[in-house]
C-alpha cells in the first residue's frame, strides 16, 4: 500500500500585521485556538486515515530576523507551535510526545488497516476502528466534534468500560496489545509507551488531568499487585487484573505488578498531561531508561555503575530514574546526588533538584538620539546613486509607457528601505504628485519635494480575506504646496519601505515589482530623472537580510562599534512631530548565571493610536519590525548568541513615522520571557562593530 503522507499539518497558524488570525492578541491567542485538543483530534485523525509520516507545522516557533519574514506573517514565526519562540514548552506539546513515543515503543502500530465499523452508544463520538492483521491488535481513535464532554460505551469492542472524550478533542485506545511480557485488554486512556528498563516493564498511561484512567491486563494466573501510591485501585476478577486511577491527582501513581503469568515484574506508571511531559526515555549502550521529574532531559551515560544526567530544571523537582541493571548511583548535571532504591525498582532523589534563579534584568537607560533622512533635502548630493534608465524588467511586473523601470530589484536592492530622488524639470504650475508603488503587506512611501514633506501613505492593515495577498498595489496623489508651484525645478525624494517579496500565489510571484512603478504630474508638462539608493554591500558577516537603504543604515549606525559620543542625550524616546526617522542608541550589560539557560526579549509598549514603527537592532543584528499602530507584536525574542548573556551588548532603534503623531515608543524594556537551571553553553555570535 502506497504510504499516506502529510508535509505540513497544520499545528499552529500563521497571523499576519494586525492580527486577523489572532483577533490582535497575538500567538498566545493562535495557541489557546490551536491546542492541545486540536492538536490530538488533528493528528489522531491522519492516523485514523492511514498517514504513515506526519509532519507537525510548527513544532517549535523560530524567530524571524532581519527582512527574513514571509508577507503573511510579521516579525514573529512562533505561529502558535508547541514550543514556542522563546523555547518554552507549552502544553501543545503533550500530544506529540506521547504519540511518538507510542508509536515508537509499541510495534503492533506499526502496520494498521481499517477494521470493522464501530459506533459509540453517544453518536457525538465517532470511531475509526483499525487493526493489525498479524498481531490481533485492536486500535480505536475516537473524535468528539462537541462543544460538550461526552462520556460513552463503545458496544462491541475491546474496552469494556465506559471511555470519556473532551469537547472538540479526540482519543487513542489500544486493545489486546502486547506491552512487555504481558497483555493489555484495553485501557480508557492512551498508552504513552512500552520499555523495559533493568529489571522491570514499565507501561506509561497519560490523559487528562482529573480523569480516571481505566486499565485491564489479561492475566490468566492472578498476579501479585501492589499499589505504590495512594490514588490507584485494583481488582482481579476472572482471569483480568483491573486497575483505575484519578489521573494527576498525587503525581506520578505507580502500580506494581509481579508474577502470574511473567517472571519480569511490571511497573503501570499513570500520569496526566504535564507529568508525561516529564517523562523521559534515553537509550544508552548499557540499555534504556527512563527518567521523570525534570523539565528536560539532555543526555544520559553510564560509566560503571554511575549513571550521569544531564537536563534542565524550572522549578524543584523530584527525581526517579529506572535505569539499566547495574546503576548505583546518579549524577545531575555533573554533580553526584543521594538516591534510594524503590520498591518499583527505580532510583529516587532523596529531596528535590533546584529550581531557576531568575536572573535581573538592567533598566533601559542612557539612550542617545539623532534624527536622519537627510537624502530628502534638495541640496542632497546624490552623484553616487544609481541612475534609473532601465526600460526593461526582470520581474513579472509589466512597466508602464513612457517611464523607466523603477522597482528595486532590478537595481539590486532586493531587501529594506529604498530612496528615490527625481529632478523634475519644466514643472511651473505643478499642482499633484501621483506616485504608484508596489510592496509587500504594511508597506509604504513617504514624499518630500524640495525638503518639504508631501504625506505618507501605508498599504492597508490584512483581514481574514487578505491575509495571503503577497502584493499590494497603491497609488497615492499629493498636493503640491502653493508656494512651491512657481518653480521651474524641484527635487522630488521618495522612501519606500517594500517590506517583503510575495510568495505562494504563484510560481513567480516571488518577482512580482517592488518600489516605485510610475509617476504622473497634473498642472505641469514636465519630465522626471530618477536617481536610486538601497543598502550598501551585504554585510559581510549578517549577510543582505540584515539592513536597508536608510541613512542610518548605510552609515553603520546600527552596528555596536559606531561612536555615537556626539549624539543628543534623551531623556526619553518620544520625539517631535516629523516625518521621517529617528535612531536611538544604548548599552546594556547582562550578568546572567552561567548555569542559567534565559530567555531575553525586548519589550516595547505604547499608545496605540501612536503612529511609527520601529526596527531593532542588537549587536548590529536587525531583529525585526515593530509598527505601534498594528501590532499584534511587542515582545521580541533576543536569541541568546546574538545577545551576550554575560557581557555589553548595544542596542539601536531606527523609528520611521509619518509625522502626524509624536513617534517612539513610551516604554522600552527588557522581559525575561523565561528560565531554566541547566542549559548548555552557547557560542557568541560573531557581532563585528564597523
Amino acid at each position: 500500500r502506497t504510504p499516506g503522507i502529510v508535509a505540513s499539518s497544520a499545528a499552529g497558524a500563521a497571523d499576519p500585521w494586525g492580527g486577523a488570525a489572532s483577533g490582535g492578541k497575538g500567538y498566545g491567542e493562535v495557541r489557546r485556538i490551536r491546542d492541545a485538543a486540536y492538536q490530538r483530534r488533528t493528528t489522531l485523525t491522519h492516523l485514523a486515515g492511514g498517514i504513515t509520516v506526519h509532519n507537525a507545522r510548527t513544532a517549535f516557533g523560530g524567530t524571524s530576523w532581519g527582512w527574513l519574514p514571509g508577507t503573511n506573517v510579521y516579525t514573529s514565526y512562533d505561529h502558535g507551535a508547541a514550543v514556542d519562540e522563546a523555547r518554552r514548552v507549552s502544553p501543545k506539546l503533550a500530544p506529540m510526545q506521547q504519540l511518538g513515543h507510542l508509536l515508537r515503543t509499541v510495534p503492533d502500530l506499526a502496520r494498521l488497516d481499517p477494521a470493522k465499523e464501530v459506533r459509540a452508544q453517544d453518536d457525538r463520538v465517532t470511531v475509526y476502528h483499525l487493526a493489525n492483521p498479524d498481531t490481533g491488535a485492536q486500535v480505536y481513535v475516537l473524535r468528539n466534534d462537541s462543544d460538550e464532554q461526552v462520556t460513552t460505551a463503545l458496544p462491541g469492542t475491546a474496552v469494556d468500560a465506559p471511555v470519556s472524550v473532551g469537547p472538540r478533542d479526540a482519543k487513542l485506545l489500544l486493545g489486546d496489545v502486547r506491552l512487555g511480557h504481558r497483555r493489555l485488554a484495553y485501557s480508557t486512556v492512551q498508552p504513552m509507551l512500552s520499555m523495559t528498563a533493568g529489571r522491570h516493564d514499565l507501561a506509561v498511561f497519560a490523559g487528562r488531568h482529573g480523569e480516571m484512567a481505566q486499565v485491564a491486563l489479561d492475566c490468566d494466573s492472578q498476579p501479585l499487585t501492589n499499589r505504590l501510591d495512594e490514588e490507584p485501585a485494583w481488582s482481579y476478577d476472572q482471569g483480568r487484573l483491573n486497575v483505575a486511577v484519578p489521573l494527576g491527582a498525587g503525581g506520578l501513581a505507580r502500580v506494581l505488578v509481579e508474577n502470574g503469568d511473567s517472571d519480569t515484574p511490571m511497573v503501570l506508571l499513570f500520569v496526566d498531561d504535564a507529568g508525561a511531559q516529564r517523562m523521559w526515555p534515553y537509550e544508552t549502550p548499557s540499555g534504556p531508561l527512563l527518567v521523570h521529574g525534570p523539565a528536560l532531559l539532555r543526555s544520559a551515560t553510564v560509566r560503571g555503575s554511575t549513571l550521569h544526567l544531564t537536563g534542565d530544571t524550572a522549578g524543584e523537582t523530584g527525581l526517579e530514574v529506572w535505569a539499566p541493571r547495574g546503576t548505583t548511583a546518579v549524577t545531575w548535571n555533573g554533580r553526584p546526588v543521594r538516591t534510594t532504591v524503590s520498591r518499583a525498582g527505580s532510583l529516587v532523589l532523596e529531596g528535590l533538584l533546584p529550581g531557576v534563579n531568575r536572573p535581573e534584568l538592567p533598566a533601559l537607560t542612557g539612550w542617545r538620539r539623532r534624527a536622519e533622512n537627510p537624502e530628502a533635502d534638495p541640496g542632497y548630493d546624490d552623484s553616487g546613486w544609481r541612475t534609473a534608465d532601465l526600460t526593461a524588467s526582470h520581474s513579472i511586473t509589466p512597466v508602464p509607457d513612457g517611464q523607466p523601470v523603477l522597482f528595486a530589484d532590478d537595481y539590486g536592492f532586493h531587501y529594506g528601505d529604498v530612496w528615490y530622488r527625481g529632478r523634475i524639470a519644466d514643472a511651473r504650475g505643478l499642482e499633484t504628485v501621483s506616485l504608484s508603488y508596489r510592496t509587500g503587506t504594511q508597506g509604504l512611501l513617504m514624499a518630500w519635494l524640495d525638503g518639504r514633506p508631501l504625506g505618507t501613505h501605508r498599504m492597508p492593515v490584512p483581514g481574514a480575506d487578505t491575509a495571503d495577498r503577497g502584493t499590494w498595489n497603491a497609488t497615492v496623489s499629493f498636493a503640491v504646496p502653493a508656494e512651491l508651484r512657481g518653480r521651474a525645478r524641484h527635487v522630488l525624494s521618495v522612501l519606500v519601505r517594500p517590506m517583503q517579496h510575495a510568495d505562494g500565489e504563484e510560481p513567480s510571484a516571488y518577482r512580482a515589482g517592488r518600489g516605485l512603478r510610475s509617476v504622473a504630474l497634473k498642472g505641469a508638462d514636465a519630465t522626471v530623472t530618477w536617481r536610486i539608493q538601497g543598502a550598501r554591500e551585504p554585510d559581510p558577516v549578517r549577510g543582505p537580510l540584515n539592513h536597508g537603504g536608510l541613512f542610518g543604515e548605510r552609515a553603520g549606525w546600527h552596528l555596536p562599534g559606531y561612536d555615537d559620543a556626539d549624539w543628543r542625550r534623551a531623556d526619553s524616546l518620544r520625539a517631535r512631530r516629523r516625518q521621517g526617522v529617528t535612531w536611538y542608541r544604548t548599552g546594556f550589560r547582562l550578568d546572567v548565571d552561567p548555569g542559567v539557560d534565559a530567555s531575553v526579549g525586548l519589550t516595547l509598549d505604547d499608545d496605540p493610536g501612536r503612529a511609527y514603527r520601529v526596527q531593532i537592532f542588537l549587536n548590529g543584528w536587525n531583529m525585526g519590525q515593530y509598527i505601534n499602530d498594528v501590532g499584534p507584536q511587542h515582545t521580541f525574542v533576543l536569541p541568546n548568541g546574538i545577545l551576550r548573556t554575560r557581557g555589553a551588548n548595544t542596542l539601536a532603534l531606527a523609528v520611521l513615522a509619518d509625522g502626524t503623531t509624536p513617534a517612539g515608543p513610551r516604554d522600552v524594556r527588557l522581559t525575561l520571557i523565561g528560565a531554566a537551571a541547566g542549559g548548555v553553553p552557547v557560542k557568541a555570535v560573531d557581532s563585528p562593530g564597523r
